[in-house]
């Protein structure tokens, strides 16, 4: 069984329109400017509130102000919409709350839920450099991280590194994304049931080798695909070689179309779901593969060709509309491929699913009579994902670029 039918619902969306997406992600902006708070936050929206949130709400890029900001920030920037407040306002603010009451209970470095995804936000809108140093540090000092996978540990922070050395081509954040790129190289070891190399998670308290991009192997090689160039030739043709051999040991199969279970060995308790979204399964295998180089491996083409239809067959997430189990994060493995392969199909696949998005989202708005302000769980990446799609292409915000 490559899903679980049940985490599903079918398609029922109307044709494309770009003018209708247009109107969602309008619809989705105006009441994210309604309501936020006098100060930098949101309220925390019922499905986001597992816990007793923090004083302020939370702060994340993951699903907390600095991701709501950012997209408020990137649709105006983009030409999508027109603000009544400048996001950059509430960027002090929401600083001096996430270091008074921060989302996980302590400051943590991640990238996700901690420090390095704040403050890259504030960088990128502001220009501060005092947020770069301050990146820099958390960077560092999370590089030996046991997590082994992207939402805690170097995995998901070496990412911020690497934005930074792009746009900056500054000697410090090479050398420190390369310094994360050797802790990974050392943890990436054989695992001889599997046959083939696997990370080893210490995750909440569990010893575990998990395969999605939220907390496995697809999340680890994202970073280490997207600084290739700046490996030597050897580790470059293994990296390659490792990612390949990987997928095909472990891939779940039906005729054209495959998935891949969360992870190999015994799971973390009442974890045994086989899932089809983007933090487990095949979506997120598409997106965090979107950097092996097209055309050098037949056999990677048709097994990323054969996730995507995994995705298109399953349809629609019954859970929601978001980016990390959501629809949109399905759709973005839609974008993936259109990019990959210039085949107009998966755009058009992708647009079915911004429609179906949009009408979850709107129906979700009304069952709660609030907007989910959330960049990776809730509306906000469901509005840029929508622009995308009225673009023609894109990628997960917040992850592959930013802004």
């Amino acid at each position: 069984m490559l899903f679980e039918p049940a985490r599903h619902e079918p398609l029922h969306a109307p044709p494309w329109d770009p003018a209708a997406a247009r109107g969602a992600i309008a619809a989705i902006v105006d009441q994210l400017e309604r309501s936020r708070d006098a100060g930098a936050g949101w309220p925390v929206h019922p499905l986001d509130a597992d816990e007793p949130p923090p004083a302020g709400g939370y702060k994340s890029l993951y699903f907390g102000s600095a991701g709501v900001l950012w997209a408020l920030w990137y649709l105006q920037r983009e030409g999508a919409v027109t603000l009544r407040a400048d996001p950059r306002e509430g960027l002090d603010e929401l600083e001096a709350s996430y270091r008074a009451a921060p989302d996980t209970g302590e400051v943590v470095p991640s990238y996700f839920l901690g420090e390095v995804g704040i403050e890259l936000v504030r960088w990128r809108m502001t220009g501060d450099p005092d947020a770069a140093d301050r990146m820099h540090a958390a960077i560092e000092a999370n590089i030996a991280n046991p997590t082994n996978e992207a939402l805690w540990a170097a995995p998901g922070t070496m990412v911020a590194a690497w934005h930074l050395w792009e746009a900056t081509r500054e000697p410090r954040w090479q050398a420190l994304f390369m310094d994360n790129v050797e802790q990974l190289w050392r943890t990436w070891l054989p695992d001889p049931q599997a046959g083939c190399h696997l990370w080893t998670q210490d995750l909440y308290g569990h010893i575990v080798k998990l395969l999605g991009a939220g907390h496995g192997f697809a999340g680890n090689v994202y970073p280490l695909l997207r600084g290739a160039a700046l490996l030597d030739d050897a580790r470059r043709e293994s990296l390659r070689a490792r990612c390949l051999q990987t997928l095909a040991a472990t891939q779940l199969r039906d005729g054209d179309a495959a998935n891949w279970p969360p992870g190999v060995g015994p799971p973390r308790p009442g974890r045994t779901a086989v899932l089809m979204q983007w933090c487990h399964g095949a979506p997120g295998i598409v997106t965090s593969l979107l950097h092996y180089p097209p055309g050098v491996s037949p056999e990677m083409e048709a097994l990323l060709r054969r996730a995507g239809e995994a995705v298109w067959r399953a349809g629609p997430l019954a859970k929601g509309a978001g980016l990390c189990h959501g629809t949109a994060g399905n759709g973005y493995a839609l974008l993936a491929l259109h990019a990959r392969t210039g085949d107009p199909l998966w755009l058009d696949r992708a647009r079915v699913f911004a429609m179906h998005a949009a009408l979850q989202s709107e129906r979700m708005r009304a069952s709660y009579a609030a907007v989910r302000p959330s960049l990776w769980t809730g509306d906000a990446g469901v509005a840029v994902f929508l622009w995308h799609c009225v673009q023609g292409g894109g990628s997960l915000p917040g992850l592959d670029f930013i802004g």
